[in-house]
């Protein structure tokens, strides 16, 4: 079966701040017909690469049988990682980069390999904002997560103060 995940991820502007993901699945099954799944969710404290990779691993996650897979992400980060043989490059350096620092996000890079291992998939950048419009909804559904968790962090924090 093909198909077809659009992510986005957002940390809201602040490295530190409030995160969250987008993910769109879709797909046309035996009669023709497309489905399209929505998933999203968001986190504290974060940021936006973190969000990046989450967004492609619920989505690869979220298959429960080998796909051939074309995986749409505004992150080039992680595009490259896997379009520009990077991965390759940590792994036979233990997870260092070119300048022999330790890869940051490893154990979310271990998890989206995990996730990919039994599909074929193909990474794709669109430009973010401007690039395909179900990037523009995984936005959307990513900036909505991480206001919905900064709007309870605010008010977790107000009931803790009272």
């Amino acid at each position: 079966m093909k198909v077809t995940i659009y992510t986005d991820g957002s940390a809201r502007g602040n490295p530190d701040g409030p995160g969250g993901y987008g993910t769109i699945l879709q797909y046309v099954d035996g009669a023709g017909q497309l489905h399209e799944r929505e998933l999203s969710g968001g986190f504290v404290k974060t940021t936006n690469n973190r969000m990046e990779l989450l967004a492609a691993i619920v989505g690869l996650e979220a298959l429960n049988r080998p796909c051939q897979v074309e995986l749409f992400s505004d992150s080039q980060y992680l595009v490259h990682a896997f379009t520009q043989h990077w991965i390759e490059g940590w792994k036979k350096n233990g997870w260092k980069n070119s300048k022999k620092e330790p890869v940051k996000n490893k154990d979310l890079w271990l998890r989206l390999l995990a996730a990919a291992e039994p599909h074929q998939v193909t990474f794709r950048w669109v430009k973010g904002h401007d690039g395909h419009p179900e990037n523009e909804r995984c936005d959307r559904l990513a900036t909505t997560a991480a206001d919905a968790d900064e709007s309870r962090l605010q008010q977790d924090t107000y009931e803790t103060e009272r």
